[in-house]
């Protein structure tokens, strides 16, 4: 056994042998006997539309049946559902979450299709950041809900990928390791498969999108990880029921013309796929999750509050001060705000002030023009009610005078009438 001591300030390494065993050989055993006890969480992203298959592979890759509602292709929007199980095998515990990206691509506008899933993966890494942040944390014990890998299903009806597919593993490759699969591989003969597989990959690299490529640092799994990274996209087949092939039973998908076997590399994928994701690869999955995508989040939003690192000068800062700092330039953007409210208020007051003094003037110009209609009516009234009592005078004058001289003449007729009568006797 060696000991290599290395101190900041030397610039050579000091070797020492040692002349006896000390133990400390035994600190991987005390990591896996530790890490056994904790368990493991996996999380796992399915992007893909719906009724492509995503929840058959899940149920497939990981051997059993998950608890999974059939979903419609009328949603309005993308929403998604993460269900959370634990799984044993031997003496580990994993706890697996899948998420599922409900009406995913059921839209007639998809060009915000996108946005649920980012806001659901950067509300996971802000959750875990927070936990960082506490005073009184718990790392170790707290359910880690980070999107270790995104499974995009890529759905065999044509000859390229969708432009929805382009926009969002461009969008999502930053945040998540991408792992693209051809879902239902059994509905496309091998050689455009070949093709497909070659055309997705050109279109990936010529727009710039960064998929998840298999690590080849480590001697163990250095030529494995490159064959498989050769294979990328992995056409897969999915299936959970249980056909009879030869003298055994095996999962495959049963056609008229023959059956598809999950597990046979000469028909999909599949074991590729389940070799790379889940026995080769999973722990580096976790640990690019950690180190580079959530490194980038928190980086971001560690600037966003004001922290730095140390500076070009070697002027170490002060967490006290920088959250002075931060607290100080909240404080004055908050005033500054407040009194942009303010004065907004104080003009929207003033507008309604002004508008409210020219209706005011609008209405009293009415009133005005009202009262003098209504002076000029009753003048007119007035008038007029005067010109009917004088003919109303008139007419009585000279219904007095009409009845006068109707008297007289009645009783001027009645006396020559009785001195007619007196001389005839």
């Amino acid at each position: 056994s060696r000991n290599v001591a290395t101190e900041p300030c030397y610039t050579s390494k000091r070797t020492i042998e040692l002349n006896g065993h000390v133990g400390f050989d035994s600190l991987p055993d005390q990591l896996v006997s530790k890490s056994v006890a904790q368990g493991f969480s996996f999380n796992i992203l399915c992007v893909g539309e719906t009724g492509v298959g995503k929840s058959t592979l899940m149920n497939t890759l990981f051997n059993t049946t998950f608890e999974n509602e059939e979903a419609s292709h009328y949603g309005n929007k993308v929403h998604l559902h993460p269900q959370t199980y634990e799984l044993q095998e031997s003496n580990v515990n994993l706890k697996l979450t899948i998420v599922h990206t409900v009406g995913f691509g059921d839209q007639i506008n998809r060009e915000e299709s996108f946005k649920p899933i980012l806001e659901y993966i950067d509300t996971q890494f802000e959750k875990y950041l927070e936990e960082e942040l506490k005073i009184k944390r718990s790392l170790f014990s707290c359910h880690d809900t980070r999107i270790h890998a995104c499974l995009y299903f890529i759905a065999p009806s044509g000859h390229s990928l969708k432009s929805l597919d382009l926009v969002t593993m461009k969008k999502l490759d930053s945040k998540v390791n991408i792992i693209p699969v051809i879902a239902k591989a059994d509905t496309v003969n091998r050689s455009e498969l070949d093709k497909l597989k070659i055309k997705i990959m050109s279109e990936l690299v010529s727009n710039g999108v960064q998929i998840y490529q298999f690590p080849t640092e480590d001697e163990a799994v250095a030529e494995i990880n490159s064959s498989m990274n050769t294979h990328l996209p992995f056409a897969v087949v999915g299936s959970v029921e249980n056909v009879k092939v030869g003298n055994k039973l095996v999962k495959a998908r049963l056609y008229p013309w023959g059956s598809v076997q999950v597990e046979n590399e000469n028909h999909c994928d599949f074991v590729k796929l389940r070799e790379m994701l889940v026995r080769v690869n999973m722990e580096d999955l976790r640990e690019q999750t950690h180190a580079r995508h959530y490194e980038l989040y928190r980086r971001c939003k560690l600037e966003e509050m004001g922290f730095k690192d140390t500076d070009p000068d070697s002027k170490s800062f002060s967490l006290q001060e920088t959250y002075e700092a931060k607290r100080k330039e909240f404080l004055t953007d908050l005033q500054r705000k407040e009194e942009e409210m303010r004065q907004m208020f104080v003009n929207k007051v003033k507008e309604a002030e002004a508008e409210l003094k020219e209706k005011e003037k609008e209405l009293h110009e009415r009133f005005e023009q009202l009262k003098r209609m209504h002076q000029e009516e009753k003048k007119t009234l007035e008038e007029k009610r005067r010109n009917l009592e004088e003919e109303m005078n008139a007419f009585n004058r000279r219904k007095v005078a009409a009845e006068t001289l109707m008297g007289q003449a009645v009783q001027g007729g009645s006396q020559p009438f009785k001195k007619d009568k007196d001389k005839k006797k």
